[in-house]
């Protein structure tokens, strides 16, 4: 098993954690892996941290936009130039365990699966120990998917050999969302690799910590890149906050 695997990571102001970001990709077990970090104008010292990583291992590929235009247009730049069999998914704050490539790329080949994602703790912007665990559901459809995303972005990881490149939709926020219902409508279904791989960060600042924020982004989801219906948005609006809820 030697299949290179691209990751993608959309860059913008992560100075804080960059750095344990990058450290948790170069301890993966697999090595076969090459990282491209696509910058969206930051203001902070995050690019000369990253300038030093992409110094001393090759394999982190360092791009940079020329304006501000969000993760989708990020990450999307960085599928891009991704030269993988297969495409994975961490955002500048959050963190991988070393297995994570080995273990989800064996369940992958082994299985013959297209799209995978993982189980995943939560952690607090200033501290490592994990707040919560995501336990992640054993197979995903399209219409299951829809109800709510199961899927964390930073678990995911798609077969561009067998689908080919598939990009997000250019929106600010719930593209990887999106990105997932696109897989979904040329698979039957995406498989969770049950073991905890990953550490998503919840930060104070960000969208998704907005509800209302993502409220919006929801409908535009459903309504704009989906082409629901007025009512079958509303409803799946709704249940997005039901399952927040409960």
């Amino acid at each position: 098993m030697d299949s290179l695997v691209s990751i993608i990571t959309p860059n913008y102001n992560s100075e804080k954690f960059i750095a344990q970001t990058l450290q948790s990709i170069r301890a993966q077990t697999y090595k076969n892996w090459e990282l491209i970090i696509v910058d969206d104008c930051s203001t902070d010292k995050s690019l000369d941290i990253i300038e030093e990583y992409s110094k001393i291992d090759k394999r982190i590929k360092f791009l940079k936009l020329s304006e501000n235009s969000g993760a989708a247009v990020a990450r999307n730049k960085a599928i891009k130039e991704a030269n993988g069999n297969f495409i994975a998914f961490l955002d500048s704050d959050d963190l991988w365990l070393p297995k994570k490539l080995e273990k989800q790329l064996a369940f992958m080949v082994h299985n013959n699966y297209n799209l995978t994602y993982t189980s995943y703790n939560i952690i607090s912007e200033n501290d490592v120990a994990p707040k919560k665990t995501v336990f992640c559901k054993p197979e995903l459809n399209y219409k299951q998917m829809l109800y709510s995303n199961k899927i964390g972005c930073l678990t995911a990881m798609y077969n561009s050999a067998n689908l080919g490149k598939i990009y997000m939709p250019e929106i600010r926020k719930r593209q990887d969302y999106a990105l997932w219902l696109k897989i979904l409508k040329k698979e039957k279904m995406a498989y969770g690799f049950q073991e905890v791989l990953a550490f998503y960060r919840v930060r104070s600042n960000s969208i998704s910590n907005n509800k209302m924020e993502m409220l919006k982004w929801n409908w535009i989801l459903y309504k704009k890149v989906e082409k629901l219906s007025y009512f079958e948005s509303l409803f799946y609006v709704t249940s997005n906050i039901l399952n927040k809820i409960f």
